[in-house]
């Protein structure tokens, strides 16, 4: 069993608990659940491109930075040009909780995704109630009829989708109403880094699809190779988040960047 299959079976059973304690309907009477949300595309191409990511912990890292608030990182990512906040909602493998989200969402304005493995359609009324604007969708653990269905689920709640693939077996999952195309440069099987297949994936997609570069991107140097290479956005956190101070490391990469 391969550690994303143990990720998914305790993912089902965390599922089925919350099931029991909170109704579809109690999640609609939300306080978040009624909000416009931000879209990641447009802010995409408005800002720097980064998907700054709150990340406690890692199957393959272990814990990366489990003794800073969600609020004091994620606001100087916005504050220093973000153009989204990405936050580990598992709470087994990653350290994170839904509290991470409902506790900053009044006070950043800019899109949040919530990072998650998404499987049941119960997850995506818990992303509305609790203040997301975009979901993951993984396509190693669905079928390409899931992806389908939970787009379509997304959209109905006004939530975002970014489609993660790692393979071209994969791109089968892509049809036209995803938002967003991630390439994971780190197999989530064995937890290797490759960015040369990651560009060759990007360089599969349809004209046009917004590209987002995620994982394993460890310096500027990788930043730069990936979008010389035409990924539109970079999802980024252990490179900031192994720092005893992330906002003080996004503030400066943020000015590197821009030079």
């Amino acid at each position: 069993m391969t550690i994303l299959d143990k990720i998914i079976e305790r993912k089902k059973e965390e599922i089925a608990a919350a099931k029991s304690g909170i109704s579809v309907n109690r999640l609609k009477e939300a306080e978040f659940f009624g909000r416009k949300t931000y879209s990641l595309k447009e802010s995409v191409k408005n800002k720097n491109g980064i998907i700054a990511e709150f990340k406690r912990q890692s199957p393959s890292k272990g814990i990366i930075n489990n003794s800073i608030s969600p609020l004091h990182v994620v606001s100087a990512y916005e504050n220093f040009g973000a153009s989204g906040i990405s936050i580990l909602t598992d709470k087994d493998f990653f350290g994170g909780d839904l509290s991470d989200i409902l506790t900053v969402r009044n006070q950043i304005n800019i899109p949040i995704l919530r990072k998650d493995f998404m499987v049941d359609e119960y997850q995506f009324y818990e992303a509305k109630s609790i203040g997301a604007d975009v979901v993951l969708l993984i396509a190693s653990c669905l079928s390409t009829s899931q992806v389908q269905e939970f787009t379509e689920l997304a959209h109905e709640l006004g939530l975002e989708v970014l489609l993660e693939i790692h393979t071209e077996e994969e791109l089968k999952h892509f049809h036209s109403n995803i938002d967003l195309v991630g390439i994971n440069n780190r197999n989530l099987k064995d937890f290797k880094v490759d960015l040369q297949h990651s560009v060759q994936l990007k360089n599969l997609l349809p004209k046009g699809v917004l590209s987002v570069a995620e994982s394993g991107i460890y310096n500027l140097e990788d930043f730069t190779y990936l979008k010389e290479k035409g990924f539109d956005a970079f999802l980024m956190g252990e490179y900031f988040m192994k720092n005893p101070d992330p906002a003080k490391a996004f503030e400066e990469f943020s000015i590197e960047i821009s030079q």
